[in-house]
């Protein structure tokens, strides 16, 4: 099985983007996030030629939304990161497909607000661990990618990219991301890849070309699915294309 997830900053424009992607990658799962639009508006038919069925999670006002993508059955579990019901924001989305739970996630930056912007993140940091820790409980093989926006160690973005006071490298961001390993998770593409150096975001402008980058699109798997881990990469083909996200898709394959 093929997982991917791809944050796409507005799916109406990258739209060619994924199509392409999917055409040349054929993951089973790819999940989206940053698709900017409500459930409605999200280009499906393009999808649809291709032989793949769309579930999307938005909210008006052209901010955050999630999807996935699936070229095989699927059930959606969720459509809400439990535990806050005053959250409304569309960040998370779960499905069951193929033997498994995998959910795609767009977690809050943490930069805008201030410290309660930030402490917004941690908590909703708080309650995906609850989430992990449950079906992790109950052996319920589980995956669980997308944007975390966090770096989980300096290795994880070039020298100089970001100040220590930002929310993607603060010691609270990553104390939570390591909570989550501590549970039973692996980091599918540091488990292959642990001393490369891996950007999954870089900024526009010239980042991409001098590789100023950071690493804040992860796939994290239980411990059934981290036996099976066959593969995880990088995929920087839509990235170089014209008109790119500023982020680009990972991929886990699953023997």
């Amino acid at each position: 099985m093929k997982l991917g997830t791809f944050n796409v900053n507005s799916i109406r424009q990258r739209a060619g983007h994924v199509v392409r992607f999917l055409e040349r990658v054929q993951p089973d799962l790819l999940f989206l996030q940053e698709t900017r639009c409500t459930a409605e508006q999200v280009p499906t038919t393009e999808f649809e030629a291709l032989g793949y069925r769309t579930h999307a999670v938005g909210q008006p006002g052209g901010r955050n939304g999630v999807a996935v993508i699936a070229r095989i059955p699927f059930e959606v579990v969720a459509e809400h990161l439990p535990g806050d019901e005053e959250d409304t924001q569309a960040r998370y989305i779960e499905v069951r497909a193929g033997g498994l739970n995998a959910a795609g996630i767009y977690l809050p930056n943490g930069n805008s607000g201030g410290e309660a912007g930030f402490a917004f993140k941690l908590a909703w940091m708080d309650r995906l661990r609850a989430v992990a820790a449950e079906r992790l409980d109950s052996f319920t093989p589980f995956a669980m990618l997308g944007d975390f926006n966090v770096c989980p160690t300096d290795a994880d973005l070039a020298p100089g990219a970001l100040p220590p006071t930002d929310a993607l490298v603060r010691p609270e961001s990553r104390a939570r991301f390591r909570a989550l390993l501590h549970l039973g998770l692996t980091d599918a593409l540091r488990a292959l890849h642990p001393a490369e150096t891996l950007y999954t975001y870089w900024d526009y402008g010239a980042a991409f070309e001098i590789n100023r980058g950071l690493r804040i699109d992860h796939v994290l798997l239980s411990p059934e699915l981290a036996e099976r881990l066959d593969s995880c990469e990088v995929d920087t083909a839509p990235r170089s294309e014209p008109q790119p996200s500023d982020h680009t898709p990972v991929i886990a394959t699953l023997r």
